[in-house]
């Protein structure tokens, strides 16, 4: 009777590979965001979100008001307002591949989302934010624009000179990327000045096989 009662009480044992894969699912818990992290994000969607709205409602707009076969210059001919609708990349690179540039503007969102929720500063979180809202304003073109789902032309009305057509949501990926420059240059920067002032206030070091006499 007691070998059977320990026999009931006894719990079952998993295969090897099961208790391995439930060690390694431990192991890989990911610990919550903490307040500044959280703070972070949020700074990082805020911009995103910003931008998403000031993107699609001027794309709007230039359905609404613009010709693909009429410039309206602001700057003479270096900047002005003509539509277009492109359906590759910056340049019409890709044009060929819309399918594939939807998918990889998709997989590019969920990368920026992962490093705004990692962002370490408020800065990095706003240049992180702004490169993801101008990619979610392009991939939103590629899903629901014509000529159909996932293939969409992106809208563009921004004429540079007779170089290319874009949008706000471009603009939007140059100014994150500048912001993100600046703020690596920023940390270096420090980093080289804390370095420098950690040399002086140790002073000079002593010069190899010196000594020290006395009387």
């Amino acid at each position: 009777w007691p070998e059977s009662a320990a026999a009931a009480t006894e719990q079952p044992q998993l295969p090897r590979p099961a208790r391995a894969a439930e060690m390694a699912t431990r192991g890989r818990t990911v610990p919550p965001m903490n307040r500044e992290q959280s703070r972070r994000f949020a700074i990082a969607c805020l911009a995103a979100g910003v931008v998403v709205l000031i993107d699609q409602a001027t794309k709007a707009a230039a359905l609404d008001g613009l010709r693909q076969d009429e410039r309206i210059p602001l700057l003479g001919d270096l900047l002005g307002l003509q539509l277009a609708f492109n359906p590759g990349a910056i340049l019409s690179l890709g044009a060929g591949f819309t399918g594939l540039l939807t998918l990889l503007g998709v997989g590019a969102v969920v990368v920026l989302i992962v490093a705004a929720a990692r962002a370490r500063t408020g800065w990095w979180a706003v240049g992180i934010g702004l490169i993801l809202g101008g990619a979610v304003g392009n991939v939103i073109d590629r899903l629901f624009s014509p000529p159909g789902f996932g293939v969409g032309h992106v809208t563009d009305f921004l004429a540079y000179g007779n170089l290319f057509i874009g949008n706000l949501a471009d603009v939007a990926l140059g100014a994150g990327v500048i912001v993100l420059g600046l703020n690596i240059w920023i940390r270096h920067r420090r980093a080289r000045t804390n370095t420098a002032d950690a040399g002086v206030a140790g002073g000079p070091l002593p010069a190899a096989g010196s000594a020290v006499s006395g009387s």
